[in-house]
């Protein structure tokens, strides 16, 4: 052998010993998967997943815009992610929440009662005025209830307080969002039959509208853009 060819050898034996393999991984390496350069750690992973979105959420969205809200579909996605939210918060079913939605305005962002009940859940300015201060949410003035989130927090809200009013009675807290809890006190004290037509059609409502996984039944095509009416009892508030 040639001291020429000699020495290309050796150079090529001390670029391999310097630089790794030439041409992939050893075979001892072969088949193991390389890690990436720049692999995120396991708790980003989790982070990352922890962000994804809610599928909830965008069933709640679909389901409000084909409904006649008056919103526009940004207003939309952040009602249907209040609507979630808080109905997680306050411990209440979402099927119940999306049901008094559909019975006090037919989900129309802009419906207003005879009696001055504003809003997606129909709430009364002298009673938002005051869950608003006990939520902290600013207030300034009936229109704060045209708010389509603010309007959800407080009726969530309101119908929670009612629940645990009535040591979690449903029924009794349906009454009460309708009649108002004086009524409802008072017929308690009496021993009077609680009026049953609100907490009916809810109820009715809630089990069309009831959400199995994230999907939410569909309605009759009749009702889709039906305009809101105000009609839940013989005598709403």
């Amino acid at each position: 052998m040639s001291r020429r060819l000699f020495g290309a050898l050796i150079g090529v034996a001390v670029c391999g010993l310097s630089c790794g393999p030439l041409f992939g991984p050893p075979s001892a390496m072969r088949g193991v998967p390389a890690e990436p350069a720049f692999a995120l750690p396991p708790a980003a992973r989790l982070d990352r997943s922890a962000q994804a979105p809610d599928p909830g959420v965008a069933a709640v969205a679909d389901y409000l815009a084909s409904r006649n809200t008056g919103l526009v579909r940004d207003e939309i996605e952040a009602l249907a992610q209040t609507v979630v939210d808080e109905a997680h918060r306050q411990h209440l079913d979402l099927a119940l929440v999306m049901a008094v939605m559909h019975v006090e305005s037919r989900f129309y962002n802009f419906a207003l009662s005879p009696k001055g009940a504003v809003g997606l859940m129909q709430i009364l300015p002298t009673t938002g005025e005051e869950l608003a201060r006990r939520e902290g949410i600013p207030w300034q003035g009936p229109q704060t209830l045209l708010d389509p989130s603010t309007n959800v927090r407080l009726g969530i809200a309101y119908l929670r307080e009612l629940r645990d009013r009535y040591r979690g009675d449903v029924g009794a807290a349906l009454a009460a969002y309708n009649w108002g809890p004086g009524v409802v006190d008072r017929r308690l004290e009496e021993g009077v039959e609680l009026p049953s037509e609100y907490p009916s059609l809810v109820q009715e409502a809630r089990a069309q509208r009831a959400i199995a996984g994230v999907s939410l039944a569909a309605t009759s095509a009749d009702t889709k853009r039906s305009r809101p009416f105000i009609a839940a009892s013989s005598e709403p508030r």
